[in-house]
């Protein structure tokens, strides 16, 4: 087998390899059979139990002042509100819908029972957001949030961006599709949704919006295990395949990252260009130039911003914070499950 051909893993496979030395995240010869005494990927196991302990429910969550607080809000706060609710709807059905695909060519058993757990999740996250419509805005203002996909030129743009990588893999499945496959999971997970989910928590600074922020920070909690699941998928594919992460492919990545990059400041400053309190270009700016290097920095690669070292926008690391265990300000309940709370969050990112 080349390079670059990417073996399909079966569904019956009598004849799987079960010795340790044999098994690989990609091109094994797996048994597929979930044998989880004996695993090869520790943090696959680590991982797949935080994701477990995370499990909540998107209605009970009261929305009934966000209901309230959005008809209040400034036009461009409630466009800003829209827009950025319609993309996380697409970004979590596109995810829901390829994550099967790309887990049908990993090897690995207790790795797929990770990338199981994160489709359902991100399901959930559609729930919340079908949650939040429903509760928040009428139904007429619902329906064109859900189109606004098809009729926002921007945001079609920036869908076709994302899934123009996940299509090709599809469609040509070899080892190199494959990581870049990966590499666009990653940057959607870490760079794309956490730009997102800071709009919400601008809102709930000004104390605006507070249920909507809860939900997100719930569903931020979910993405964290999904940023770290990935983040190992890379590390692992280069110890076992170094041959496969040569100068083009390195240099493809960075690209990956870079243009979308620039794609995600370009999109944040269109949503805020009418204005948001506490948002301006310069910080969107720096903030998701903040967000790459850190996310390259994760998978062993050097920053495409070294200049950007700082968190410009630090508060939005304590509104969410999945380690808090006191009762949050949002609402007068304890915020974190007591066996997630357990979870050294921190230590997994």
């Amino acid at each position: 087998m080349s390079v670059k051909e990417i073996k399909k893993n079966r569904l019956f496979n009598p004849k799987g390899d079960r010795e340790f030395e044999k098994r690989r995240l990609i091109n094994g010869n797996s048994t597929n059979l979930f044998e989880l005494n004996n695993i090869k990927y520790d943090w696959a196991m680590t991982l797949y139990r935080a994701m477990m302990n995370n499990f909540w429910i998107p209605e009970e969550i009261p929305l009934g002042n966000d209901a309230k607080d959005y008809k209040i809000l400034p036009e461009s706060e409630q466009r800003g509100y829209d827009k950025v609710i319609s993309f996380l709807v697409f970004l979590d059905s596109l995810q829901t819908a390829n994550l099967p695909n790309f887990a049908s060519y990993v090897t690995a058993p207790e790795v797929n029972l990770c990338l199981a757990v994160q489709t359902f999740q991100e399901a959930v996250h559609s729930q919340s957001y079908g949650y939040i419509l429903d509760t928040v805005v009428s139904a007429q203002k619902r329906d064109l949030i859900y189109n606004y996909w098809r009729e926002d030129e921007f945001l079609m743009n920036r869908n076709v961006v994302i899934t123009s990588i996940y299509e090709e893999f599809a469609e040509s499945p070899s080892t190199e599709n494959f990581i870049l496959a990966a590499m666009a999971n990653y940057i959607l997970e870490g760079v794309y949704f956490y730009s997102g989910f800071s709009f919400f928590y601008v809102l709930a600074r000004q104390g605006k919006m507070c249920g909507t922020a809860q939900e997100i920070r719930y569903i931020q909690r979910d993405e964290l295990t999904h940023l770290v699941l990935f983040q190992n998928i890379f590390n692992t594919l280069r110890k076992e395949n170094p041959e496969l992460f040569g100068g083009d492919m390195t240099n493809r990545l960075l690209s990956l990252m870079s243009n979308a990059v620039e794609n995600e400041i370009s999109w944040g400053q269109y949503i805020i260009r009418d204005g948001v309190l506490g948002l301006t270009d310069e910080i969107l700016d720096r903030y998701i130039k903040y967000l790459a290097n850190r996310r390259l920095s994760a998978i062993g690669m050097a920053p495409l911003y070294p200049e950007f070292t700082d968190h410009p926008m630090k508060w939005v690391d304590d509104f969410s914070s999945v380690n808090q265990i006191k009762t949050d300000f949002f609402e007068a309940r304890p915020s974190a499950y007591t066996k997630a709370s357990a979870v050294n969050w921190d230590e997994l990112e």
